[in-house]
């Protein structure tokens, strides 16, 4: 019979091995929840060396904290061609050309190359009584006892190797190899998401380059600079949500000295809207510097005469290059329409050619917010309100133009819809009502009202964030 003391003996036996394992899987999860915390940490602080901070963290913490071992390498392959993307080892004394060398012989020949080969967990607890072990000639460490372990993804390729080394025989136990097959597991799904995000990481500088190019591609489309014109003064502003922007502004000199102005907003956002900007702001360009009706002038301009009015200006001539010039509303729409229908595009756009010499301005709003005209005193004038729709929806839609007169001390100014529709940091809209408070004040110029209403609107806006683009334009006719 088994006497109580052999009884005792074995249950303290038994006790002992499960206090071990125990400790070994207390190791085990300290280590992985260190390697997690380090590896995130230095994903988050330094992007661009993702792969080889977490290399260098998950070898420090399994050499010290896991098997206490004197030296270790590893390894991260390239799961698709096998080749090493980056290799870590714990050997200072190692020269470049011994490491070179090192690292050739291992993963052809040595435990290494065992691991790899095969997907196993690899132990050696004597290396010179095991063939998986390779002594070099020149090997400037005695090593005895090994351990290699795989790092594999959940599609069981294999991602790295771990390979920790002992001066003395036996130093690495099954149960340490158990438990850092266990960690290997850990370290192979960060090591995957560090891959994945620096694949994301790379592409996503990449795209930031190509719309960075697209700003300043759009940024070339507006004028560098304004028209500089005795007794006028044209300002704008022009402040895109994103990158790229569906809003634009334009003021060019016509060969007759006759000066186009124009702002836009493209529906939608992003490059979408931008490209489409682009297209706009080049046709109406094009078409209002091509188009010359035949005929004397009389007829013509009875037969396109102004909405509800007659033309305003005395010189026919005058009148005349202003209707020429804004058939462009008219080409761009059915242009637009006819040959982008399928993309379901289009703008609200002001058009307007103004006459220095005696302020005449001949428009067409199509579908665009109302522009003010301001006085001296900040009394609004008058509101250049629709003449017809919104441009590139539909093909043969009518235009009406229409004609005022800017006297001095004047000022034209038109916004598109980011600018009534921004929103406080508590989502309260701009509003139309606050726009028209802050233009009813007198201005001395075109760029103190400009100021104005930007400084009232980004104080409005504060620190919320800018959901559509910004964009005004200024004329004033001055004394």
């Amino acid at each position: 019979m088994v006497s109580t003391e052999e009884n005792l003996r074995a249950e303290i036996d038994s006790l002992r091995q499960e206090m071990t394992k125990l400790q070994d899987e207390m190791v085990a999860f300290r280590l992985a929840q260190k390697i997690l915390i380090e590896v995130t940490r230095g994903c988050h602080c330094s992007p661009g060396g993702i792969i080889r901070g977490a290399l260098q963290k998950t070898l420090d913490v399994c050499a010290d904290v896991s098997c206490n071992a004197e030296k270790g390498s590893l390894f991260l392959l390239d799961p698709a061609s096998g080749k090493i993307i980056d290799a870590i080892l714990t050997r200072a004394e190692v020269t470049p050309e011994q490491r070179a060398k090192l690292i050739g012989n291992v993963l052809d020949k040595g435990l290494a190359g065992w691991v790899s080969r095969n997907l196993e967990l690899g132990l050696i607890t004597d290396t010179e009584q095991d063939d998986h072990w390779l002594t070099l000639p020149d090997q400037p460490y005695i090593v005895r006892s090994a351990l290699g372990v795989p790092i594999i993804n959940g599609k069981k390729e294999l991602l790295g190797i771990i390979t920790l080394l002992h001066s003395q025989t036996n130093h690495f136990t099954l149960r340490m190899a158990e438990s850092m097959q266990a960690i290997a597991e850990h370290i192979g799904l960060v090591l995957e998401n560090a891959r994945l995000y620096g694949q994301l990481d790379t592409y996503s500088k990449a795209l930031d380059n190509e719309l960075e190019k697209g700003r300043q591609i759009q940024i070339d489309f507006l004028p560098y600079d304004l028209p500089k014109l005795d007794d006028w003064e044209i300002v704008a502003c022009f402040h895109p949500a994103k990158q790229v922007a569906g809003d634009f502004y334009d003021a060019f000199t016509f060969d007759n000295n006759q000066i186009g102005l124009v702002i836009a907003d493209v529906c939608d956002k992003g490059v979408g809207a931008a490209l489409f900007m682009a297209l706009f702001r080049s046709l109406i360009r094009i078409f209002s510097g091509e188009i010359q009706f035949r005929g004397t002038a009389a007829p013509i301009l009875q037969a396109h005469k102004p909405k509800n009015s007659d033309w305003i200006g005395e010189s026919n001539a005058t009148n005349l290059a202003h209707q020429n010039a804004l058939q462009a509303v008219r080409l761009t729409n059915n242009y637009v329409a006819e040959k982008h229908w399928q993309m379901s595009m289009f703008a609200t756009l002001f058009f307007g050619v103004l006459d220095p010499k005696t302020g005449i301005l001949s428009y067409i709003n199509g579908g665009h917010e109302p522009l003010f005209i301001v006085n001296q005193d900040g009394i609004i004038k008058q509101l250049l309100n629709s003449t017809g729709p919104a441009v590139g929806m539909m093909p043969n839609m009518q235009f009406g133009i229409q004609q005022v007169h800017l006297e001095r001390g004047d000022i034209l100014i038109g916004y598109t819809d980011g600018v009534t529709e921004a929103k406080s940091p508590d989502g309260k809209l701009f509003t139309d009502n606050k726009l028209k408070e802050i233009v009813e004040k007198s201005a001395n110029s075109a760029s103190e009202l400009m100021e104005r209403i930007k400084d009232n609107l980004f104080n409005y806006m504060d620190d919320a964030p800018q959901f559509d683009d910004i964009t005004i334009l200024a004329v004033r006719r001055n004394y």
